[in-house]
């Protein structure tokens, strides 16, 4: 356990299988979390809402309201780290959860070690960083205090994976970044053995970048997935 760090922190679980939400809740419990659990999406906002939670896992197929729409409904009003839940092979499900706000996602199955070094790795960077408040790089200027991004004085949207993301690539400038580098630094050293990651949040960023341009919202101040790296660091394979 990390002192100041998981024991009073607030953890949600969502998912539909009761030996699921069991295991988790007394494996989280046992390392000092506060754990609620729910079993659909539509309990686990009531509960986001009324107890606030620091980490949201849930679960992507669940009855009533699925894991995509939970992570979109709670984008909406937070930016809680949340881990999802997913099945191997479900590469469609994991990219629209993604999109949708999560910020990771554990394959199942899955052994505990891994799932609790994601826990602590959301925490921590949700915990915002100890250094410098803030920085700017080219049009950037970023915000670690508030964990936000701004170009040329407008805010630009990124969910917290992305800010992790995006403040590595803006600390190491006009510097290549290997791929195993950047999914180790963002992703912790288990992410080693599921090297997509990267590939589907860049991939995540080039789409939205290509739909705000055929749509009419970029702008010079809008930041693509190639512009930030142009910006930052490169990102090498």
């Amino acid at each position: 356990m990390i002192a100041g760090t998981s024991e009073k922190s607030r953890v949600l679980v969502v998912d539909d299988e009761p030996q699921i939400t069991r295991v988790l809740r007394t494996v989280l419990s046992s390392q000092g979390y506060q754990v609620r659990t729910a079993a659909e999406g539509e309990a686990a906002l009531s509960n986001f809402t009324e107890w606030r939670p620091e980490l949201v896992i849930t679960d992507l197929y669940m009855p009533h309201m699925d894991g995509v729409e939970l992570c979109r409904r709670i984008r909406e009003v937070s930016n809680v780290p949340i881990i999802v839940l997913s099945v191997r092979g479900e590469e469609r499900s994991k990219v629209e959860a993604l999109d949708s706000g999560a910020d990771d996602y554990v394959t199942k199955p899955f052994g505990i070690d891994e799932l609790l070094a994601r826990v602590r790795a959301a925490l921590r960077r949700s915990g915002g960083e100890a250094d410098a408040a803030a920085f700017e790089v080219g049009d950037f200027r970023v915000d670690l205090g508030t964990r936000r991004v701004h170009a040329r004085g407008q805010e630009v949207r990124l969910t917290p994976k992305e800010f992790e993301l995006f403040v590595y690539l803006a600390r190491h400038p006009s510097r290549v970044i290997t791929h195993r580098t950047l999914l180790e630094a963002v992703w912790g050293e288990a992410s080693q053995e599921q090297p997509e990651y990267l590939r589907v949040f860049m991939g995540i960023r080039r789409r939205r970048s290509i739909s705000s341009r055929n749509r009419g919202w970029a702008t010079a101040s809008t930041p693509t997935a190639d512009r930030i790296e142009g910006e930052a660091g490169v990102v090498q394979r």
